[in-house]
């Protein structure tokens, strides 16, 4: 299990993304190296060892095509610089649009009232955690 550290306590990965608000930002760089950075919101945690975000066919989603590897910075709402970063990579992906609705936290349907397609859900392994900010 992965943990991390919040205050004077062990947290895991799970447990924090569920009781912490803050922002999240993710980056990622295509095969040539050309970075972009994209505001996400809370990831998904299936497990500690895994994290899912949900993807529309941007360019974070694309660079990840060619480049499986990514950050996820999450800077907590609260005073001073406090937070974590998420060394990741992509382990696969699914399309199916049930599944990525239930995965998302705010619905979106369609005209006819299905469960709108477009998107993906990402699966990343946690490679490595460090703080916001030092180590």
């Amino acid at each position: 299990m992965r943990t991390v550290k919040f205050g004077a306590m062990d947290m895991s990965l799970t447990d924090y993304f569920e009781s912490t608000e803050g922002t999240g930002i993710l980056s990622t760089a295509d095969s040539d190296g050309n970075v972009d950075s994209a505001i996400y919101a809370h990831p998904h945690m299936e497990d500690d060892e895994t994290l899912v975000l949900v993807m529309s066919d941007k360019l974070s989603h694309a660079n990840l095509q060619t480049n499986p590897k990514a950050t996820y910075m999450f800077i907590e709402k609260s005073k001073g610089y406090q937070g974590k970063r998420l060394y990741l990579q992509k382990t696969r992906e699914e399309n199916d649009p049930e599944l990525v609705q239930s995965i998302r936290r705010r619905k979106r349907y369609d005209e006819a009232g299905e469960a709108a397609s477009g998107s993906s859900a990402v699966y990343f392994k946690v490679v490595k955690t460090r703080p916001l900010v030092g180590e």
